[in-house]
């Protein structure tokens, strides 16, 4: 099942900044946590790869218990 985002161009007067939101269905799948840093990296025209730096230290068997 896909998940259609629109990408958001905001133009300011000295730059350009483009968004693309991650639906919280995805970023739920995902297991994403705030302040996660991942990295873009251009597969082609028509396919971006998100890579998820430091993978080992977010997966679910790593998680503290509390």
């Amino acid at each position: 099942m896909g998940y259609p985002t629109k990408v958001q161009l905001i133009s300011r007067q000295d730059s350009q900044q483009w968004y693309i939101n991650f639906p919280a269905a995805i970023a739920q799948a995902m297991e994403f946590t705030k302040g996660e840093t991942v990295e873009w990296v251009i597969k082609d025209r028509d396919h971006l790869l998100l890579h998820r730096l430091g993978s080992a230290d977010v997966s679910p068997s790593k998680k503290k218990q509390r």
